[in-house]
């Protein structure tokens, strides 16, 4: 069902706080809080005297009091302190779970904790570059499978129909698509020349008039997402084309962390190597991307809904290749995790 040894984002740094947050990944109930210092916790959610979810109770001393009889958990996952018994419950553990601050998300192994190794998060190129602009991150839950909205993220020709208002521009909806394999996923991708620009993305634009349009979609085992939008002038793209001052790059990096089999949460950041001191562009950005995926939401929870009580098998179309080649590598990737 999953990939479990892999980084999967659990929430937006900023939603950590002194306090207790329930989440539930991968089917797993998990509880997440800073200590004092600031340092990220994430443990089991679930008291194993008779399993009243720890997010319950409360924070105490950075440690988790259980609102039922007071037991004590540490950052660790060990019982230190059972207030009405003589000793401590030997049986008294829950599980703890990797996590790291990283990119303004909070980062959690689901898998074997040993085994978790923090070079394996995403790099985000460009990051520290004062010629760029990241956005600070936001989220979206979606009630269907993650496998729908990997689906739609290697899926250019979708925003034709999706999002008329927004991404579609001429040649979206017919420009042939090339698919490439990397060591990590897969990448879909076209040129798309001497066209007018999408609403979305034309205000943005160094330059006015049609461009020369790279749509780059690429996804990375088991969840991750980099969208790529490269603009030129008409005439000056192209897959040898070096980027100038007058290159517009958008590049969203999307983070799809499963609920359960059919709930999932979507989050995004988006990065421009332009005007990184205008926050009025900044804001604009975020908010036409939010009401953009909201679009994606309404499609895929009908889609959802829509296989899950099928009485015909549905087909594929050529413009699926990509989706699922990459869905038999990463069952192909789950069942070696588990029998290993």
């Amino acid at each position: 069902m999953y990939l479990r040894n892999s980084w999967y984002v659990a929430a937006l740094s900023s939603e950590l706080e002194e306090k207790l947050l329930a989440r539930r990944i991968l089917g797993e109930n998990i509880v997440m809080y800073r200590t004092e210092s600031g340092e990220p916790v994430a443990l089991e959610d679930s008291c194993p005297h008779r399993r009243l979810p720890l997010s319950k109770g409360r924070l105490l001393n950075d440690n988790i009091e259980c609102g039922y009889h007071g037991l004590q958990f540490d950052y660790t996952g060990q019982c230190v302190a059972a207030p009405t018994q003589n000793r401590i419950p030997p049986s008294a553990i829950v599980r703890s779970y990797s996590v790291i601050d990283r990119w303004g998300l909070l980062w959690i192994w689901m898998g074997d904790a040993e085994l978790s190794d923090d070079s394996l998060i995403l790099d985000i190129e460009n990051f520290g570059n004062a010629d760029w602009k990241i956005t600070t991150g936001d989220v979206l839950t979606f009630a269907c499978n993650y496998q729908y909205l990997i689906d739609n993220l290697l899926d250019p020709s979708h925003v034709a129909w999706v999002h008329r208002s927004s991404f579609d521009a001429p040649g979206t909806g017919d420009t042939p698509l090339e698919i490439s394999e990397t060591d990590k996923g897969l990448v879909v991708s076209r040129w798309i020349y001497d066209q007018k620009p999408p609403p979305f993305y034309a205000p943005l634009l160094c330059f006015e008039g049609n461009c020369d349009r790279l749509q780059y979609y690429e996804a990375q085992y088991p969840s991750t997402a980099i969208n790529k939008s490269i603009f030129f002038p008409a005439g000056k793209g192209g897959p040898d084309s070096p980027i100038n001052e007058l290159t517009y790059v958008m590049v969203s990096y999307n983070f799809v962390t499963p609920i359960d089999v059919n709930n999932t949460r979507w989050y995004w950041l988006q990065h421009r190597n332009t005007d990184p001191g205008n926050n009025d562009i900044t804001v604009q950005i975020a908010a036409g991307a939010k009401a953009a995926f909201l679009e994606d939401r309404d499609v895929l929870e009908e889609v959802h809904i829509g296989i899950a009580n099928e009485t015909n098998r549905h087909f594929n179309l050529g413009l699926d290749a990509a989706s699922l080649q990459f869905r038999r590598k990463l069952e192909k990737l789950i069942d070696q995790e588990s029998e290993s």
